[in-house]
């Protein structure tokens, strides 16, 4: 009787053996998961805006679908799935594809100008502080948005000495070692409060949020715009909300499309990374500096932890040598510099 046990089972032991699915048989939903997310980043340009504006949603944080890969390749390893493994190499592939040149530094030494951008907030406790780090950036053109009445006097006290040209128009400012001419506002069909209020309302505000100025350089003219978009709000009603800010998109897209002058600098808190098609527009006619000469990928919000670029300088007929991430101030945002040559 034991004996008859004992071979009954080891035979189904063997059966068990010969029945346990092989390494490519495992993990069949971890491989599907894989090839979803992949076939998700890649085809990121088809979700539909439709519903909540998803597809600039996803735009928005898709650097950060990546994190999915190393959660999916320790499952595959925990199963043993070499199916899964394999399926994996496409969200790899797709990822390096669209972010990996931007993993490592491809600044330059020199330059021929040094611009930075800064939204100062308008709840900044410190606006003289903040002042000072931007002066000692080494900027020869600092572009500021959030500047509030109260702090205006603030920061042009602070920054007449290293500066000694500047215009500020509306909640937008424009700062310069170099002379200003043909300084002018720039419609942005905002219809929001001047700093991005949660709450729309039905008469459009008279608050400027972006500036067009001409920086006489000792190479010729450079048109320099300062820009300050409409906020985006994620909720349950509305999903991902860019309204207002889309509009200023199109209206900034087409200014600068108009524009005449060769060599353009815009510098602005866009409300959305240059991921984003809400951007193409600008875009298709600017080049990141960030994404061609930057160091990382740059994240400017939130300071106290960021995770997404939001504050963007952007170039046309200008080279792109650097591109940093100043020290934070005050601001819920950091301040961004960039280095450009002729």
């Amino acid at each position: 009787m034991a004996q008859g046990e004992t071979g009954r089972e080891g035979i189904r032991r063997v059966i068990r053996v010969v029945s346990r699915p092989g390494p490519w048989k495992r993990g069949p939903v971890l491989a599907a998961l894989a090839l979803l997310l992949g076939l998700f980043m890649l085809l990121h340009a088809k979700i539909p805006n439709r519903i909540g504006n998803l597809g600039s949603l996803v735009e928005t944080f898709l650097p950060w679908f990546g994190l999915f890969i190393p959660v999916l390749l320790a499952g595959a390893l925990w199963r043993r799935s070499a199916s899964a493994v394999v399926a994996l190499l496409l969200p790899v592939m797709v990822w390096l594809n669209l972010f990996g040149a931007q993993l490592g530094d491809r600044s330059h030494p020199g330059g021929d100008l040094t611009v930075a951008g800064h939204n100062v907030g308008a709840g900044n406790p410190d606006p003289a502080g903040t002042a000072r780090v931007l002066a000692a950036s080494g900027a020869d053109v600092l572009a500021l948005q959030e500047v509030t009445e109260q702090a205006r006097g603030t920061y042009e006290k602070e920054l007449a000495k290293a500066y000694p040209h500047h215009t500020v128009q509306g909640t937008v400012g424009l700062w310069s070692r170099l002379p200003l001419s043909d300084i002018r506002p720039v419609d942005t069909e905002m219809d929001y409060g001047p700093l991005g209020d949660a709450k729309p309302v039905e008469v459009k505000m008279t608050y400027n949020r972006a500036l067009r100025a001409t920086v006489a350089t000792d190479r010729g003219p450079l048109a320099v715009y300062v820009a300050h978009l409409g906020s985006a709000r994620v909720n349950l009603r509305a999903g991902f909300w860019t309204a207002s800010r889309d509009r200023g998109a199109q209206a900034l897209g087409k200014a600068v499309a108009a524009d005449r002058n060769e060599r353009l600098v815009l510098l602005g808190d866009l409300n959305g990374t240059t991921d984003d098609r809400a951007f193409a527009g600008l875009t298709a006619r600017l080049r990141s500096v960030q994404t061609a000469a930057g160091d990382g990928f740059g994240f400017t919000w939130p300071a106290s932890f960021p995770v997404v670029r939001i504050d963007q300088i952007l170039v046309r007929g200008v080279e792109p040598e650097s591109s940093r991430v100043l020290p934070a101030t005050g601001s819920d945002h950091l301040p961004v510099a960039a280095g450009i040559s002729w």
